[in-house]
């Protein structure tokens, strides 16, 4: 059962939850304030670590801890709403059998402001990585990588659900099979990184992921 087929590795926010547009508003601030000939700063950063944001854009560390607490404050209010299907689609994996897990830029801290609000989440996939568990942010594909040889897999016996540019590059690179999902980005966008694209999880269902994942033949 379920062949090469071992695990799903799902970006955060724009995969499970629907922030993408609250983070592109708050950071679309934060660059007219700082950075206001980057017009498409919002956009650019998304699936990147926070670190390294900071290290390439805000060297300066009285910026970095006014960022940070302003984005603190910002991510006390967001709504964290699913994205349609999400939970229904992980536990339908988890009843399979196949390892299911968050890979996000996300650290520890912004993590646990979401448990906060949304406990279930903590214990709804095997294992949830954040930014503390990797060296490099995305697009390198090393928290794919990383996520992978947890579960003692090859990225190619593997699917990545995500949204955004960096992490749909990322997902590439790893070797997995990529499932973009066009909450963030147009589908014409996301196809050109991703095996498959699906507008959320609503209307999809394991055997549709298996049939796109075998035809594929990663491994």
């Amino acid at each position: 059962m379920h062949k090469g087929l071992k695990a799903v590795l799902f970006d955060f926010d724009g995969v499970i939850v629907d922030t993408e547009e609250q983070y592109t508003e708050f950071w679309a601030d934060v660059a007219r304030h700082y950075l206001p000939k980057e017009k498409d700063f919002a956009t650019r950063i998304k699936g990147q670590s926070l670190t390294d944001v900071f290290d390439r854009y805000f060297p300066d560390s009285t910026v970095q801890e006014s960022i940070r607490h302003n984005l603190d404050e910002a991510q006390k209010t967001m709504r964290y709403d699913y994205i349609p299907g999400a939970p229904a689609f992980v536990q339908a994996l988890r009843d399979s059998g196949i390892k299911t897990a968050v890979v996000t830029s996300s650290d520890n801290a912004k993590m646990n402001r979401v448990y906060a609000l949304r406990p279930e989440i903590a214990t709804m996939f095997d294992r949830v990585f954040t930014s503390e568990d990797y060296c490099e942010s995305k697009p390198s594909p090393d928290c794919f990588i990383t996520a992978a040889r947890y579960f003692g897999f090859e990225p190619c016996q593997c699917v990545v659900a995500e949204d955004s540019i960096n992490g749909l590059k990322a997902a590439g690179a790893s070797g997995s099979f990529v499932l973009g999902l066009s909450t963030t980005n147009t589908p014409e966008t996301v196809g050109k990184y991703a095996d498959l694209v699906i507008p959320d999880f609503s209307n999809f269902t394991i055997k549709g992921l298996e049939t796109a994942f075998e035809a594929c033949g990663r491994c």
